[in-house]
């Protein structure tokens, strides 16, 4: 055995023995051969949701994948660990998803943030290989210096690469080009055993699609290959709002029906004042839209679709007579169709205005009992419904985003959950609704924290229920049994996975799936 590797082992091993330990062992940074292990901060048992707060025993800041194929190897051979293990990204998960109690967080950002554009020749596809610890604005800012950027992205741009494609990664463009898991060419993926694998669809590809939308459960992602499409030079960005819910997401089908003009499609339901403004902070122009949320003592309830148009601008291509040709075939409120044309990387970008906005007023550092769900379109309006019974107009804080995908642009094969389409033609289309809302300690202490935290479970509960079937996205169960609700007839092919990938449950322990086991001793 190499020398090096020995004495690696033997650190870790020392590591081990502190981490099963009942105190805290590492007061500070240490060297265990290769692997420079860190005391654990504030960050390390911290996510976006601020639910969650299960502190690790160690974190791990690598510099190579090769480290963490180092740790991982020697966790899956050893006969008394108990150790489990989470990879942290930007760390904005909502209920502790990337956390290990007790255990080790590596942090992914640590990677050195490789990003490799390739051109596409003729006929060839570009690409870019990325790290999985780099962000996506990273991406795009370098992309687009070749007149490049991927074809599917989320609406928050600083997210790790992997941390999205390990659960799927989703925003208005997903309708015509899929998930961000359906834009892969290829995946570097250290397995829970601490194997390096490079896998593609043709290449190990039962851990290609594994990883992708797998939750981490599988293996972390240290690099991807990623598609990328010509950039265009601006965009087309336009709002329309809506006093009918059937209207709107028949208008919202409609755009959906249209890839070949339309680029990005995605919608609001606007319960109160405060969410049309939180839904309006990024748009660059002045909307003259003041509804009555309260008319005869009744509450009302306003829509707002958000399409968006790629503007290349070659000769003989009028974007503006695209949008006025669409917009006649829609039936919003009149006068109610607001335009505005803005640059592909703020438009992309739209959601950090956004986060500035709740920075200045101290809401960006707030708990976020977030609620995201995969709904069919047969109970689209019951989840509405059952959702607005469960909101309080009055003191709602947050945006609901709402709008259509398509099931055809989702690989089978991945990881990814989706609600069941009964094989109709028309379930084809099924909804994200995403109830983005915030929990602002000034406003709604602990005890009204609970009630939200209830109320998102019920909504969920009933939801999932076979006559709405809704699946959650980003979700955590809290029993192994609701789990296999959530997977369904995918479960077994789950389960074999994880034999395969991981079978001592090593990885991702914060999604609450699978229980650590022992090695087997020789």
């Amino acid at each position: 055995m190499d020398s090096a590797l020995f004495c690696t082992r033997v650190n870790i091993l020392f590591l081990l023995i502190a981490l099963c330990s009942p105190c805290k062992f590492i007061q500070s940074p240490m060297d265990f051969g290769p692997l420079n292990f860190h005391q654990t901060t504030d960050t390390s048992s911290l996510d976006f949701g601020r639910i969650v707060f299960d502190s690790p025993s160690a974190v791990l800041r690598p510099q190579s994948p090769k480290e963490i194929s180092l740790l991982l190897s020697f966790l899956s051979a050893s006969s008394f660990s108990k150790v489990t293990v989470a990879a942290k990204g930007a760390g904005h998960s909502i209920d502790g998803q990337a956390q290990a109690l007790d255990g080790i967080v590596i942090e992914m950002d640590s990677l050195p943030p490789a990003i490799s554009i390739h051109r596409g020749r003729e006929s060839g596809s570009s690409y870019a290989d990325v790290s999985g610890g780099a962000l996506w604005i990273e991406l795009l800012r370098e992309s687009l210096r070749f007149g490049l950027a991927p074809r599917s992205w989320t609406d928050y741009l600083y997210l790790s690469v992997g941390g999205t494609l390990s659960n799927g990664g989703i925003s208005g463009q997903t309708f015509k080009h899929g998930p961000q898991i359906s834009n892969v060419l290829q995946l570097d993926v250290v397995t829970g055993k601490g194997e390096q694998v490079t896998c593609s669809p043709t290449e190990s590809s039962e851990l290609f699609f594994a990883a992708l939308g797998g939750l981490g459960q599988f293996g972390i992602i240290t690099r991807a290959r990623i598609l990328l499409q010509d950039a265009p030079q601006k965009v087309k960005w336009v709002r329309a709002f809506y006093d009918d819910f059937e209207t709107f997401t028949k208008d919202q089908e409609l755009l959906v029906a249209m890839p070949d003009a339309v680029d990005y499609v995605e919608g609001f339901i606007l319960p109160n004042e405060q969410s049309l403004h939180s839904s309006s902070v990024a748009f660059p122009s002045h909307l003259e839209f003041t509804p009555e949320f309260h008319s005869n003592g009744n509450d009302r309830v306003y829509h707002c679709i958000e399409f968006a148009i790629h503007d290349y601008q070659v000769e003989n291509t009028d974007v503006e007579q695209v949008v006025t040709e669409i917009s006649r075939k829609m039936s919003h409120i009149p006068s109610h169709f607001y335009s505005v044309e803005v640059s592909y990387f703020d438009f992309l970008n739209r959601v950090r205005m956004e986060e500035i906005s709740l920075r200045s007023r101290g809401l960006w550092e707030v708990p976020h009992p977030w609620l995201n769900m995969f709904v069919p379109k047969s109970g689209i309006r019951e989840f509405k419904d059952l959702l607005l019974d469960n909101i309080s107009p009055t003191d709602f804080e947050g945006l609901v985003l709402i709008y259509p995908l398509l099931r055809d642009k989702w690989n089978a094969n991945s990881s990814a959950v989706l609600p069941d389409g009964g094989g109709r033609a028309e379930e084809q289309v099924m909804y994200i609704v995403g109830v983005l809302r915030s929990a602002n300690p000034a406003t709604c202490a602990a005890q009204c924290l609970q009630d939200l935290l209830r109320r998102r479970r019920r909504v969920a509960k009933v939801a999932t229920d076979p006559r709405i079937g809704a699946k959650q996205y980003l979700a955590r169960h809290p029993s192994q049994g609701q789990w296999q609700d959530h997977f369904g007839r995918h479960w077994d092919r789950f389960v074999a996975r994880k034999a395969q990938f991981d079978p001592l449950s090593i990885l991702a322990p914060g999604q609450g799936i699978f229980p650590r086991t022992y090695a087997a001793s020789s």
